[in-house]
């Protein structure tokens, strides 16, 4: 079983319950911008929540204090059973060649945040990254990929391109679609399933607030399709 290092931050997957936050990190809010096509731009912050040392965050998506938990998991009889595949990414994700960048993808991660259809997508620019304008949108439509679904290889180092980014944590919102969105984690925060096993440590994770996803503890977009709203923040 793995253990938090009380030096970092950590958060545990509870049994039907919430996402229990140890170590203090910043937690705000996000929302996708658009352009006036409806299509993603960027995440723009738009608010901010009290850090405390230790949080415990809903993961059911009925609790009548979102983002935090106020036991509706109990109330409602939540099944939170995480059935997501553990294996690493490298191992899941389906690998596209391109001449400058490769791209990794990994489906069943999808947020369905939409920034890798802005322009061309991702998957017909790969081919064309080399050239440097193409390049250059590819890798800025992956880098707001929030579940880490896909992953831009430097096809001369082998290596993942992704600058580094502080912790933190968000709540998101989807203005274009009526909906909010998954729990944000960014910059390798660890992440612990209610067995103690960790989770692959990402520089982007989405995890699943509204309590429908198929691939929990992971988002896979079901927020979007049901129109699940947080409706009433802290």
């Amino acid at each position: 079983m793995a253990e938090s290092k009380s030096s970092e931050p950590v958060i545990t997957v509870t049994k039907d319950g919430p996402y229990e936050i140890k170590g203090r990190v910043p937690f705000i809010e996000q929302s996708i911008a658009v352009n006036e096509a409806g299509e993603s731009l960027a995440w723009q912050t738009t608010g901010e929540f009290d850090s405390k040392d230790t949080m415990y965050l809903c993961r059911c998506g009925k609790s009548g204090n979102k983002p935090f938990c106020d036991n509706s998991h109990e109330r409602e009889g939540f099944d939170g059973k995480e059935v997501a595949d553990r294996a690493p990414f490298a191992e899941q994700a389906e690998v596209l060649d391109g001449p400058r960048f490769k791209l990794m993808d990994q489906e069943d991660l999808c947020a369905l945040a939409r920034f890798c259809d802005t322009h061309q997508t991702v998957w017909d620019e790969v081919e064309k990254t080399d050239d440097p304008e193409v390049a250059a949108i590819f890798l800025d439509q992956i880098k707001n990929c929030v579940s880490g679904r896909l992953v831009a290889i430097d096809t001369q180092t082998g290596e993942p391109v992704d600058a580094p980014r502080p912790m933190r944590i968000s709540t998101t919102q989807d203005p274009a679609e009526e909906c909010s969105g998954p729990l944000y984690i960014e910059g390798g925060i660890r992440v612990l399933s209610a067995d103690g096993e960790e989770y692959e440590r990402r520089a982007r994770m989405a995890l699943c607030r509204c309590g429908q996803s198929g691939n929990k503890p992971f988002c896979d977009g079901t927020h979007t399709k049901i129109g699940w709203s947080d409706g009433n923040p802290a």
